[in-house]
């Protein structure tokens, strides 16, 4: 019975674990990394088809991305999620996999140039549409016999619909452990979706904690604040430009300006045009408008119920085509942009950062974690110039980070959630955050009296007898490095050169032991090389 770290682990995105149970492989989540990690997405830490089963928390790209590569790796089996999650991920896949296919475009046109061989794309729309065969929905609450000793359960989490923690109940060689993969914890008090729902019990938990070393900055009123940034920029003749995540954020920004539009906050222009220019976020949006019982809250579901639609109205303008997207720049009209991605690493909101960087008079809203190395992170750390399709953009506009409408839960919702368990777990796996966010919330969940560890990359642990079989990788081992005259090393090379100084130093001390260690390199050889094989 053991637990295998295979993403987001001391980092924020490509969120992967897998159980292994009774011979069975078990894996929870096979999300994208997104910005300085986006290189590892091409291949997977294991062999898809020897994968058994597949659970999905939430659809967000960053804990769902991979799955057409473990499908296009040779996955045979089923992909089980909440109905929501599958219906989310019926567009966002299919998204995901056209950037993957423009991407591969738009490299082999430099390549060819360049006289380099043609890349191909990590996964197809074929791939997606494939994926999207294998969905499995299930609802909130209700138990799954998925095979032999193994049970699970999904709790909705309140971080997008049809987010859900997921409850497993292990069983091998007469001995049964609970363990809890939270997913993403939601913020309390969000519109449309429910607050997190809490669990009582649990051996193990397996915990987020992308907000771990922090609170969200406290607003008396939400709509008013984001609605004195519109107000300042579209009366100064600048456009607002939110970089917006397509599914869940933008809905609920549409939420918050329809209430912003109702209570007449925008003084210069009560009615000011409001564009939302992703093809991905217009389909999510209807989904987010039809039946969502036993989805969102009960505030929501009433008014839908009743005909009313929470997020429609006046001068709401959805740019379909790539012609309408292009067009909102040669507009002169002051505006809301609402764009994805939501950390600019792709997307039409590139090209609308490109138009309205370099003015001063307008003005960029971010609402959503920015994770290192993306375009989001290097504008909000200050940097003056970034470089656009090629060219050198000046840093002009006003820059927001407005962290009070995350999605994520902060360092007292998370705290907040691990303490409604009755009794403490037998240990807390704490991922999915920045290394130093990571032993932040660790060492605040150890003040608690919690058994708590951040485990590296490929870590195993075994849940039988709560002990770690293999360290795994830390992040300064696992990503790319420079040595001597600043020749860059792939990861793998690196480590493998850092195991060979181990294995000569112990042979020039004379120590005792250096054959174990001889065997243990070799072992590392072989692993190394199968890895590169793939």
């Amino acid at each position: 019975m053991q637990l295998i770290f295979y993403g987001a682990d001391r980092e924020v995105t490509g969120s992967c674990h897998c159980l292994m149970v009774n011979g069975k492989k078990i894996l929870i989540d096979c999300g994208l990394q997104q910005g300085a990690d986006e290189d590892d997405n091409h291949r997977l830490p294991f062999y898809a088809s020897q994968i058994d089963y597949v659970l999905v928390t939430h659809a967000h790209i960053d804990h769902s991305g991979r799955l057409p590569l473990l499908i296009k790796n040779g996955y045979q089996g089923k992909i089980y999620a909440s109905g929501m999650t599958c219906s989310l991920l019926s567009i966002m896949l299919r998204d995901s996999a056209h950037i993957q296919e423009m991407d591969a475009v738009n490299e082999n046109r430099k390549g060819k140039r360049a006289g380099r061989e043609p890349e191909e794309p990590i996964y197809t729309i074929e791939d997606a549409q494939d994926t999207l065969t294998r969905l499995v929905p299930y609802p909130y609450g209700e138990m799954v016999e998925l095979c032999e000793g193994v049970r699970f359960r999904f709790t909705d989490a309140g971080h997008l619909l049809g987010s859900a923690s997921i409850e497993m109940w292990l069983t091998e060689n007469g001995q049964t452990e609970k363990i809890v993969f939270s997913g993403d914890i939601g913020n309390t008090n969000q519109p449309i979706i429910r607050d997190p729902q809490y669990m009582e019990q649990a051996d193990y938990v397996v915990m987020e904690s992308t907000y771990g070393d922090r609170d969200h900055e406290k607003s008396e009123d939400y709509v008013a604040a984001l609605a004195d940034i519109f107000e300042k920029t579209l009366s100064a003749g600048g456009n607002v430009v939110i970089p917006s995540f397509a599914v869940g954020r933008t809905q609920e920004l549409l939420y918050y300006i329809r209430e912003m539009k109702e209570r007449g906050l925008v003084k210069c222009n009560p009615d000011f045009p409001v564009y939302v220019d992703s093809p991905l976020a217009a389909e999510a949006t209807k989904i987010y408008s039809g039946n969502l019982a036993g989805y969102a809250d009960e505030d929501t579901v009433n008014v839908v119920k009743s005909g009313f639609k929470p997020i429609s109205f006046s001068n709401l303008n959805i740019c379909a085509s790539v012609e309408e997207s292009k067009a909102l720049n040669m507009d002169n009209v002051p505006k809301v942009i609402l764009s994805s991605s939501g950390m600019c690493e792709a997307g039409r909101i590139r090209h609308h950062l490109k138009h309205n960087l370099w003015r001063p008079e307008c003005a960029v809203v971010f609402v959503g974690y920015q994770a290192n190395g993306t375009l989001g992170r290097i504008l909000l750390d200050g940097v003056k110039q970034v470089k656009l399709f090629g060219e050198e953009i000046a840093v002009q506009a006003h820059i927001y980070n407005f962290k009070g409408l995350s999605a994520h839960a902060d360092r007292t919702g998370l705290l907040r959630w691990i303490q409604a368990f009755q009794k403490k777990p037998r240990r807390v796996f704490v991922v999915h955050g920045e290394t130093e966010v990571c032993d932040a919330f660790c060492s605040s969940l150890r003040q608690l009296g919690y058994d708590a560890m951040t485990p590296n990359y490929e870590s195993v642990f075994d849940l039988a007898e709560n002990e770690v079989l293999e360290e795994g990788i830390a992040p300064e081992a696992r990503h790319p490095q420079k040595t001597g005259k600043g020749r860059k090393y792939s990861a793998p090379f690196a480590r493998l050169l850092e195991a060979g100084k181990r294995l000569l130093q112990v042979i020039q001390k004379n120590e005792g032991g250096a054959n174990k260690d001889l065997a243990k390199f070799a072992d590392q050889v072989l692993t190394l090389c199968d890895k590169w094989d793939r």
